[in-house]
């Protein structure tokens, strides 16, 4: 089987590659709105057709919310499980957006051609760089280089509900020797990612009460404990003087980066002055032991993502509150367990507790980190795959946020997952005027083609 050959096929018949995208960015598969719950079935049969139409044996299969695709594809060698979904998030507000989120179209900007449309990042364009990938192999070998399955979703951008239930419920059928996974993005313009650590997450939300309604404070102001006071002395000391978190065994699994890791990120290039002044700051405000790109991916973290109490209208009123409440969350990394991160939190806040108050707490759900095994040989073979096809070297790198996908693949099915994709920072998922680089969906279908021929070679 000729790489050089698949790749040729790639790049004349990207044409048509760009059609076949356009075709399933036009299906309105928002999957939050149970009014386009139609239209994620017919982004589902679509996709069903299309992956049959490369010898695919795919079907759509039923969930108590939006179908799954599911394709298999026998072959020699590796057995690689490939993740997308393809759904997309609602377009509001629409009236910022310069034309029909679901009348895509290529367009010239001063920095290249564009894919312009909802999903064109987000997941449809990276998932069809694989599907078009393959395409290109069948076309030109009559067969793809090793066994494969397909998993499409349909409830991604709605939290995934089906999507654990579904997986142990079938996972003999989906279980293979590595998941692979496009819903991902390069590390700035030119250097291409294999994601090996994605950390995990732990949402708490806590409401202190003193008083048993609100009072005037010029009766009561000095003599009765306010709210909002424990409050902020509670959030104030979850963080010493460097930036650690203060919490009872908050660093237990927390491991140390590699040298040789530390030395790829050194090489990254990356700027902190240029990626906090895009909005309006300059000064890293994490650990200070640490690289800034080591506090964003290997790093955890603790931060106040709301906080309330008293009251906030239009005018003044002078009252102590009868409640205080802050919504607080938790990246983690390693072998940290939210479990026990949440224990010692919510035993730390009651240790903090004057007499006259009293706190409730409410868990905001909780998933813990993935980290990637680069030892196996695969990772390696893809690295250098990626390189092959990209201006700059591939790098591991690692996520600050949380892909729960990767996480279940490991503790559901038993394999590791390699996170790789091709959007960009300026992609605006999730926003108005979403957009794909045409090179992004190019390249990535020819990075695809050369990571298949890798992986069959590893």
């Amino acid at each position: 089987m000729s790489l050089d050959a698949v790749l040729s096929r790639i790049d004349s018949d990207l044409p048509g590659a760009t059609e076949r995208l356009m075709e399933l960015l036009r299906i309105p598969s928002i999957s939050t709105d149970s009014d386009y719950a139609a239209k994620c079935e017919e982004a589902a049969d679509w996709l069903v057709a299309d992956l049959q139409s490369i010898g695919v044996k795919a079907e759509k299969r039923p969930t108590p919310g939006h179908p799954m695709v599911i394709g298999h594809v026998e072959g020699d060698g590796p057995h690689i499980l490939f993740y997308g979904h393809y759904d997309v998030q609602p377009v509001d507000p629409l009236e910022l957006w310069d034309r029909d989120p679901f009348d895509p179209e290529v367009q010239e900007t001063p920095k290249g051609k564009v894919i312009r449309g909802r999903g064109a990042s987000d997941d449809k364009g990276q998932l069809m760089t694989f599907v078009e990938a393959c395409r290109a192999w069948q076309a030109e070998n009559g067969k793809l280089p090793c066994r494969i399955t397909f998993f499409f979703e349909g409830e991604e951008e709605s939290g995934s509900p089906s999507l654990v239930p579904f997986m142990k419920e079938n996972a003999e059928e989906l279980k293979a020797d590595l998941a692979l996974i496009c819903d991902t993005g390069l590390f700035g313009e030119e250097t291409p990612g294999i994601i090996t650590m994605l950390r995990g997450l732990l949402g708490e939300e806590l409401t202190i009460t003193g008083p048993e309604k609100d009072l005037h404070s010029g009766m009561y102001g000095g003599i009765a404990m306010n709210p909002i006071r424990v409050l902020s002395k509670i959030i104030a000391s979850l963080h010493d003087a460097t930036g650690r978190c203060t919490i009872p065994g908050f660093y237990d699994g927390v491991p140390e980066l590699s040298e040789e890791m530390l030395d790829q990120w050194n090489n990254l290039g990356f700027d902190p002055k240029e990626f906090l002044g895009a909005v309006g700051l300059g000064v890293p405000a994490g650990e200070q032991a640490y690289t800034p790109l080591e506090m964003i991916w290997s790093r955890p973290t603790c931060e106040v993502n709301g906080i309330w109490g008293g009251y906030t209208g239009r005018g003044f009123k002078t009252v102590l509150p009868s409640k205080a409440s802050a919504k607080i969350s938790f990246r983690l990394v390693g072998q940290q367990d939210p479990f026990k991160i949440r224990e010692n939190f919510r035993e730390y806040v009651q240790s903090m507790l004057p007499a006259d108050c009293t706190v409730e707490f409410k868990g905001h759900g909780n998933s813990q980190a993935g980290q990637m095994e680069t030892g196996d040989p695969a990772f390696e073979a893809a690295r250098t795959a990626l390189s092959d096809e990209w201006p700059q070297p591939a790098a591991y790198v690692g996520c600050g946020g949380s892909i729960p996908i990767a996480g279940y693949f490991k503790s559901i099915l038993g394999m590791d997952a390699m996170l790789i994709g091709f959007g960009k920072d300026d992609d605006q998922i999730h926003s108005p005027n979403e957009k794909y680089d045409l090179s992004s969906f190019h390249k990535g279908i020819r990075s695809w083609a050369r990571v298949l021929d890798a992986l069959t070679k590893a």
